[in-house]
């Protein structure tokens, strides 16, 4: 008897710990709808001045990048021929027909950048990029502004899916993209290709899928935070960064909707714990 209460017990531990953890999962790959803006002193702690906006506010006070119906893309890595691609001619990343904001905009709020500065962008589970105050600031047009989009306008032809509309039925969103321009692509299409990084990121930014690089890997999803750092960032690139902001900070605009997929098995979790419940009773 006393064995079976301990499974009984062992198995509802189990059950809770599953969905609790589905559930912070679920809270962390969500859409976000507004931004927590901070510029951090040259020690690389201390808040110098900070500024929480939602998407509707940006949209409203701030230059809009994207007209939502022009398409943007990236590049994904290139594993046969010159991984650089300066041609452009493989494994396109479409991020739909996008509207957002730059990222120098979001600086400006919170007394802007200077030279020696980085600008990071966060995401929600703590995934961060980080780009010198040239990039932000005076971006070759192969580059284009960086924006953090909140708006997407048309679904790409092909490959992940994103949403329309406004976050959060855009739910990949907010989503760093760059704006760059068709210059180096035949088709006309504006893509930041490979070969664009090369030339217009330091190398400290550039990213790689393994040794490949990858412009790909540059689209931060479900961004929470842009922060400026006086005299660059000196924290460590690979690890995950926590947020300013405590847990209980102010909520998001609207309510993010869990992935199908997380609902399905949190269901499943529970009608478990019900059909253990009704056998054991």
């Amino acid at each position: 008897m006393e064995t079976m209460m301990m499974q009984k017990k062992l198995i509802w531990t189990l059950l809770a710990l599953l969905c609790a953890g589905m559930l912070v999962s679920a809270a962390s790959a969500a859409p976000t709808t507004e931004l927590h803006v901070a510029k951090i002193a040259s020690d690389g702690v201390t808040v110098i001045n900070e500024t929480t906006v939602d998407y509707r506010w940006m949209e409203k006070n701030l230059p809009v990048l994207g007209d939502g119906v022009t398409h943007y893309y990236h590049q994904g890595p290139v594993f046969e021929g010159d991984k650089w691609d300066p041609l452009e001619t493989t494994n396109f990343k479409g991020r739909g027909a996008v509207k957002g904001t730059n990222i120098r905009d979001l600086a400006e709020l919170v007394g802007g950048a200077a030279p020696g500065d980085e600008i990071m962008v966060r995401a929600a589970d703590g995934y961060h990029v980080e780009f010198a105050y040239e990039n932000v600031y005076n971006p070759d047009p192969r580059q284009g502004p960086i924006g953090i989009c909140w708006y997407n306008g048309a679904e790409a032809g092909a490959g992940e899916r994103q949403g329309c509309g406004y976050v959060p039925d855009y739910y990949t969103g907010m989503r760093l993209v760059f704006f760059a321009d068709n210059s180096t692509n035949s088709e006309g299409l504006n893509v930041y290709g490979n070969q664009d990084m090369y030339d217009t990121l330091p190398e400290s930014a550039q990213h790689f899928y393994d040794l490949y690089p990858s412009t790909g890997g540059l689209t931060v999803k479900w961004v929470d935070e842009v922060r400026v750092y006086a005299g660059g960032f000196s924290g460590e690139r690979g690890a995950l960064a926590g947020s300013l902001t405590t847990p209980v900070a102010k909520a998001t605009t609207e309510a993010a909707k869990a992935p199908l997929s997380l609902m399905v098995t949190l269901a499943a979790a529970l009608g478990a714990v019900a059909l253990h419940a009704r056998r054991e009773a």
